[in-house]
């Protein structure tokens, strides 16, 4: 009788190794590459992924020659993606394109938790899967400190001042291990195109990035596993794991680089040995003077930076925490400042559909209607007390109350437009106004706002008492024909006469007269209503401080019977400007002044 048995065949663990490369570079990450193939474990399997715009077929084959049983060499074009950015990335001597491609390892391969990038001047003398296997918890990016940064006052003083980052506390970035599944959940690809367009470091580039945005999420490891020939190692050279021939400190340039032998060690093992023994025959004195000018260029460009008074650090602060895309919006509103754009939106909004005619009642007659409206306000005040609870939204008073309690007619209300829940803010004034249901708050919202928005922010969006604007000439019609019937039956009406949103921008904008006209028309006031703002102790999902807002409701402004049409819209207009600036130079005890004026 034959006894069978079931034999269970133990997976090797996969141990993912990413490079970044163009075709010149090729016989340099061969050497590493083949450092790392000598040093693997048999009892793993590696995958090593070159990222690349440009390497040939051939030098592609060529170095897929270096592959093993366990050890394999993948290429992954990263070009569509470079284009996207192209025109945001600065380049500087030693620095290629392909040092920015690790940025997008996380969103390119959702199939990996965590990676190891490593630069292709490195060598490798212990097996990269023990670097691979520290445990990266909820920290960004595990790495060494940089030892020119922790060692050189310039470069310590530039990551201080500049980046705002202890010189203790600045990694460098050629040997890093990375949390693919935090940087997919924090978005950090969006974090740090964000900071492409905020800010040009011209330094260590895409080195700066990445701290900034991993600042106090950086597990710190030994610093065997980054020994940089530029600077004192961390390490004794019998504890080194990882050689980083950083910088102008290159083997294959210079005869007497500090533990050259163990570049040329495994370069011997390579199918480029003869051409970068060629490369080392052909540096001339004149490319080492070159060497020298790029390092000089590198150290005054630090002080220069460090010394400079619109720095990134004196301009922004500390990013730590907060969203990248948010200071983005605000380097945009202080540009549309400079520019005299007040009526433009900072934030673009996501494609919508038309509002056609037949797809809204405005007055919301049917009994469907009305039951969504009912549902609708159920959810928003569940949603408005789940912010106030968790202190994201917070109204610290409300001044002259009074002035929408006597109001006896319809009116339009006017409001400065900076968040989304400014309307909240707005609504709880009519609240406590006190005025019977009958009379009801309406706002005007923008197209988009009513048939963009999907799932929870749909339903308030289009049945919490909207009137949305429209692109069709038909349906703007029936708008204006609501927005009048509402008003002669008393009802209240928000406008935004700014027409733009600006976050949290605290100075009234120019206003239009579209709210005037209907006030006009409708022999109805205007009542000017300005929120003002400080900072609260509390943070908003982004990183900045929660606003308290003042809300100021000033007395109505009323047309005038005796005069004409033109002339009551200019004259309520000025009254109005005048109002919002008051109340602006009066809370916060400055002049209302804008950049563009001053251009």
């Amino acid at each position: 009788m034959k006894v069978s048995s079931l034999v269970k065949v133990r997976r090797k663990k996969i141990v993912p190794v990413f490079f970044a490369c163009d075709d010149k570079y090729t016989i340099y990450m061969m050497v590493t590459m083949k450092s790392l193939i000598e040093n693997a474990s048999p009892d793993r399997n590696y995958r090593l992924h070159v990222l690349h715009t440009d390497i040939t077929y051939k030098n592609q084959m060529i170095v897929k020659s270096l592959e093993t049983e366990n050890c394999k060499i993948e290429f992954n074009d990263v070009r569509e993606q470079m284009l996207k950015i192209e025109k945001k990335i600065s380049l500087r001597d030693y620095y290629s394109s392909a040092t920015y491609y690790r940025a997008f390892i996380a969103e390119m391969f959702p199939q990996y938790e965590k990676v190891a990038y490593i630069d292709s001047d490195t060598v490798l003398l212990k097996d990269i899967a023990k670097f691979y296997d520290y445990d990266l918890q909820d920290n960004y990016i595990a790495g060494i400190r940089d030892q020119i940064v922790s060692q050189v006052d310039v470069y310590g003083e530039y990551v201080e001042k500049v980046l705002g980052i202890s010189r203790e506390a600045y990694f460098n970035a050629g040997v890093v291990l990375i949390n693919c599944k935090q940087f997919r959940k924090e978005k950090v690809l969006d974090k740090f195109v964000d900071l492409l367009n905020l800010y040009s470091f011209v330094v260590a580039q895409d080195q700066d990035y990445l701290n900034i945005i991993c600042k106090n999420k950086v597990l710190w490891i030994d610093g065997k596993w980054n020994v940089q020939m530029v600077g004192n190692p961390f390490c004794d050279e019998k504890d080194y794991a990882l050689i980083h021939y950083n910088l102008a400190a290159k083997p294959w340039h210079y005869k007497d680089c500090r533990n050259a032998e163990y570049f040329w060690k495994y370069a011997k093992m390579t199918p480029g040995y003869k051409q970068l023994m060629n490369v080392l025959e052909n540096f001339t004195e004149e490319d080492a003077s070159k060497d020298e000018k790029y390092g000089k260029n590198l150290y005054n460009l630090a002080i220069e930076e460090t010394n400079k008074e619109d720095n990134f650090y004196n301009v922004f602060g500390d990013l730590s925490g907060r969203s990248t895309s948010r200071i983005t919006i605000l380097k945009k509103i202080e540009q549309y400042e400079k520019e005299g754009r007040f009526d433009e939106d900072v934030e673009d909004d996501p494609p919508a559909p038309v509002l056609m005619p037949e797809d809204i009642d405005y007055l919301h007659k049917s009994i469907k209607d009305k039951l969504k409206r009912q549902y609708a306000y159920r959810m928003a005040g569940w949603f408005l007390n789940t912010l106030i609870r968790k202190h994201q939204f917070i109204i610290k008073d409300i001044k002259g109350i009074e002035n929408y309690q006597n109001l006896k007619t319809g009116a339009i209300i006017t409001c400065n437009h900076f968040s989304p829940l400014d309307s909240f803010a707005m609504h709880i004034t009519y609240k406590k106004a006190n005025h019977s249901r009958n009379r009801r708050f309406y706002r005007i919202i923008k197209e988009g706002n009513y048939t963009g928005f999907p799932g929870f922010y749909g339903l308030l969006m289009r049945n919490c008492d909207t009137l949305p604007l429209s692109s069709n000439k038909t349906t703007m019609k029936k708008f204006m024909k609501a927005v009048d019937k509402l008003l002669q039956k008393g009802n209240f009406v928000l406008i935004y006469p700014e027409q733009s949103m600006w976050w949290n921008y605290r100075k009234p904008k120019p206003i239009k007269k579209g709210g005037f006209i209907f006030a006009v028309n409708n022999n109805v006031p205007v009542l000017p209503c300005f929120i003002t703002m400080e900072d609260s102790q509390y943070k908003d999902g982004e990183g900045f401080p929660v606003q308290k807002y003042t809300i100021h409701v000033s007395a109505p402004i009323y047309p005038d019977k005796n005069k004409t049409r033109a002339e009551n819209i200019k004259e309520m207009m000025e009254k109005h400007t005048e109002v919002w600036k008051n109340i602006y130079e009066e809370t916060y005890g400055v002049p209302l002044t804008y950049t563009c004026d001053e251009e």
